[in-house]
């Protein structure tokens, strides 16, 4: 694989234009500013156009699912876009699956019984023929982690803090990639970061998945609650001035992970590609721009 580097960008699928051109120019852009990969979330469709259409814009970045839902998913389709990916881009490609939850199961008529046993089988049956050094796993708990482990090459936790980290990383060993995702706000003004946070944490605090993944950390029912407390909300998200984020995010890497993929939230609440915010980041974390 190319080298991933310390920092990448993660960013739903949504939040993408139809526009060859935009998509390409966005791409473009990031690869310049000295990112080293983007992470497509929100399930991108089996036929992996848009991170298709990323990797032919550019030369060097990484791009990853984080994740592909598969309740949403018809593996062997999946796996034969990988296939055409991986032939065309050798070593720029990541193929990232996760278990999802119950309402996106339901969303397609399923049961969301066994979660990880189902995510085993998807990735043995319908994923065989993608290499396990290609494909990832979203992954949290200690079950999930093994497997992460033992069937890939590696994890993508999400919405989680360093600690969490440390602890994927003894469970992973040495060897498995170790990439989590971390939502930022360069923004020092308290009640507009967290107004900001809260608008994307939303969706989460009503989801067992990760309600009881934070539990551990010490939060309580009346930190999930609501919209969730402050105390919530400013470690779900790393916002503060330039020093300050930088240094949360790179409280991942000391804890073991290779690489972060941040996403970089803004006060525009529509989906759009948060460029200037973007450029922000990139100065806050002194990344290298490069020259194409």
């Amino acid at each position: 694989m190319n080298e991933l580097g310390r920092y990448g960008i993660w960013i739903s699928r949504h939040d993408w234009p139809h526009d060859a051109n935009a998509i390409a120019s966005a791409a473009q852009e990031l690869e310049a500013l000295g990112y080293g990969s983007i992470w497509i979330g929100a399930s991108p469709p089996d036929d992996l156009a848009l991170p298709e259409a990323l990797l032919s814009a550019t030369s060097t970045l990484v791009v990853g699912t984080s994740i592909v839902d598969i309740w949403h998913s018809h593996g062997e389709t999946l796996a034969a876009s990988h296939s055409r990916l991986s032939a065309q881009f050798p070593g720029r490609f990541y193929l990232g699956v996760g278990s999802g939850h119950a309402p996106t199961a339901a969303s397609v008529g399923q049961s969301y019984t066994r979660p990880l046993t189902q995510l085993r089988s998807f990735l043995n049956d319908k994923l065989a023929r993608v290499p396990s050094s290609e494909r990832m796993i979203a992954a949290l708990g200690p079950k999930a982690l093994a497997t992460a482990r033992d069937l890939t090459a590696g994890a993508l936790p999400y919405l989680m803090p360093p600690e969490h980290t440390a602890t994927a990383r003894e469970i992973l060993g040495p060897d498995r990639l170790l990439i989590p995702e971390q939502k930022v706000f360069l923004g020092t003004d308290p009640a507009e970061a967290r107004t900001v946070a809260r608008r994307r944490l939303k969706t989460y605090l009503s989801l067992p998945n990760y309600t009881n993944a934070w539990r551990p950390h010490g939060f309580t029912d009346t930190d999930l609650a609501g919209e969730g407390s402050d105390r919530l909300v400013d470690w779900a998200v790393a916002w503060g001035t330039p020093e300050s984020v930088r240094a949360r995010v790179e409280a991942h890497l000391t804890a073991g992970a290779n690489h972060v993929a941040l996403q970089v939230l803004s006060t525009n609440p529509d989906p759009h590609l948060p460029r200037p915010e973007w450029q922000a980041l990139a100065r806050a974390l002194n990344l290298s721009p490069t020259r194409r």
